[in-house]
C-alpha cells in the first residue's frame, strides 16, 4: 500500500503486525466519530492488552507485536481503530529503521496488505494504519503519520490522559522527514486511570507548513522537508517534497511533467525516453505511459511523443496528467528516463524535470539532476496521492540499470 490508499476488509477479524530491524512497541486506540477515545480504557498496549473488540498480541521478542481487531465485536459508536508503533529503545527515532505493517486475516494468518511508510527521519512514533468504518463497511487505510514526541504525543492527541504529560502543550504531529520538534520522552509514558477524554482536537491529515510571501527566486524547502506552493515556484533537491496545495487547497488538477536533457559537452546526440509508471494501493503496477504507448488510464495520462536527440532548448518530452480524472485506485506515479541506446547518464548534461500548470504553462516545481552515474535509467520524481486526497511531488534522482521502462517497474514500486 502507499500512503493514503485503502482496501476493503474481506474478513471481520484482522491482525496488524508491525516489524522493523529493532523491537517496536505496538498499540491500538479505539476512536469514536469525533476522533477521540471514550476513556483511557480504549488505549490498548502491552500494559493494557485487551479491550472491546481489540487485543494486543506480543511477539515475545522473536516475532512482531500485533494489534488484533474484531470489527464485529467493536462497541457501537467506535468507528476507527488506529494502530501505532514506536521503537522500544528510549529516545530512538525511525531514522534508518524502516517499519512494515502487515494486515492479515486473524484466523488463518493470510496476508491482506503491507505498508512501509516512506521518508522517515526524526519521528519517534507513528500512526501506521487505521481500520475504519465507511458506509457500513470496514476498510484499512495506510497512514504513516509521524510524531516527534513519542507515544505520549499520539495518545494525548486522541484524548488519552498521560501521567507524565509536560506542562507545555504537546507538539503537533509532523509529516514524515519533517524537522524535529521536541525530543521524545526518555521512557514509555505511564497511563492514568480512566477519565473523560481531553478537549484537544484529533489530528487532521498531515498539512503542509505555512510559508512566507513569495520571494522573487524559486523557493527551496529545507533538506528533507516539505513545503506547499504558497511561496510560488519551488526548486527541489533530491528527496525533497512539495505538496501541490496553495492557500490550503489543491491548486489544480491538470499538470504537465516536462523532462529535458542535453548531450554532455561535445557529446553526440543522445536518445532518452521519458515515461511515467502508475501504481495502485499495494504498489501494484497498473500501466506505463511511454513513446510506445502514448495514452493510458482512459486518457488521464498522455505522452507527447519521442525525442531522438535531446538537442534544443526546452522540454524534450512532456507527459500530461489529469489528476482529477485519474482512476481512484491510482495512488502513485513515478516519472522515469531511460537510455534505450545504452548511453550512460554520465554522457548527459542538464537533465531536469519540471511540473507545470497545464492550463497556464506556469512552472510550479523544478528538479535539476545535479549528479550522474554510469547507468541507463533514472527515476526523476514521483507523485503520491495522500490519504487527505492531496498530491505530493518528491524529487528522486535515483539511478537504475535499465534501458527500458519495463525494467523500471520493480525498482520504482520499491521507491514509493
Amino acid at each position: 500500500m502507499t500512503p493514503g490508499s485503502n482496501i476493503p476488509l474481506p474478513v471481520a477479524r484482522v491482525a496488524v503486525d508491525v516489524s522493523a530491524p529493532v523491537r517496536l512497541d505496538v498499540s491500538g486506540l479505539l476512536l469514536t466519530a469525533d476522533g477521540k477515545v471514550r476513556s483511557d480504557d480504549d488505549f490498548i498496549f502491552y500494559n493494557q492488552p485487551s479491550g472491546p473488540g481489540v487485543t494486543y498480541r506480543s511477539g515475545g521478542g522473536t516475532a512482531p507485536d500485533a494489534i488484533v481487531v474484531d470489527t464485529a465485536a467493536l462497541p457501537p459508536g467506535i468507528e476507527k481503530v488506529v494502530v501505532t508503533a514506536s521503537p522500544d529503545a528510549a529516545g530512538q527515532s525511525f531514522q534508518g529503521i524502516e517499519p512494515t505493517a502487515t494486515v492479515r486475516g486473524a484466523d488463518d494468518g493470510s496476508p491482506l496488505a503491507t505498508f512501509t511508510p516512506p521518508r522517515l527521519g526524526t519521528e519517534t512514533a507513528l500512526v501506521v494504519v487505521e481500520v475504519y468504518l465507511r458506509n457500513g463497511a470496514w476498510k484499512v487505510r495506510a497512514v504513516g503519520q509521524g510524531y516527534a514526541n513519542g507515544l505520549a504525543g499520539i495518545a494525548t492527541d486522541f484524548g488519552v490522559s498521560v501521567d507524565e504529560e509536560p506542562a507545555a502543550a504537546p507538539a503537533a504531529p509532523q509529516p514524515p522527514a519533517a524537522p524535529a520538534p521536541p525530543s521524545a520522552p526518555s521512557a514509555p509514558p505511564a497511563w492514568s486511570a480512566p477519565q473523560p477524554p481531553s478537549a484537544t482536537q484529533p489530528p487532521s491529515a498531515p498539512q503542509p507548513q505555512a510559508a512566507p510571501p513569495a520571494p522573487p527566486a524559486p523557493a527551496a524547502p529545507p533538506a528533507g522537508g516539505k513545503v506547499n506552493l504558497d511561496k510560488g515556484r519551488v526548486s527541489l533537491q533530491k528527496n525533497q517534497t512539495v505538496s501541490l496545495v496553495k492557500g490550503g487547497r489543491p491548486l489544480l488538477s491538470q499538470v504537465k511533467m516536462g523532462l529535458g536533457w542535453e548531450p554532455a559537452y561535445r557529446g553526440k546526440d543522445i536518445d532518452l525516453d521519458a515515461s511515467v509508471i502508475a501504481y495502485g494501493p499495494q504498489r501494484n503496477h497498473l500501466d506505463s505511459c511511454y513513446f510506445g504507448k502514448l495514452t493510458i488510464l482512459g486518457g488521464s495520462v498522455k505522452h507527447s511523443g519521442d525525442n531522438l536527440t535531446g538537442e534544443g532548448a526546452g522540454d524534450d518530452e512532456v507527459i500530461m496528467v489529469d489528476l482529477g480524472r485519474l482512476p481512484a485506485d491510482v495512488t502513485g506515479l513515478v516519472f522515469t528516463v531511460n537510455s534505450f541506446s545504452g548511453q550512460k547518464f554520465t554522457e548527459v548534461a542538464k537533465a531536469y524535470c519540471r511540473l507545470m500548470d497545464a492550463a497556464s504553462g506556469e512552472e510550479l516545481v523544478r528538479f535539476d539532476l545535479t549528479s550522474a552515474e554510469p547507468q541507463t535509467g533514472v527515476m526523476m520524481a514521483k507523485l503520491i496521492r495522500q490519504f487527505s486526497g492531496e498530491w505530493e511531488m518528491t524529487a528522486m534522482g535515483d539511478f537504475v540499470k535499465s534501458r527500458t521502462v519495463r525494467g523500471m517497474v520493480k525498482p520504482a514500486a520499491q521507491a514509493l
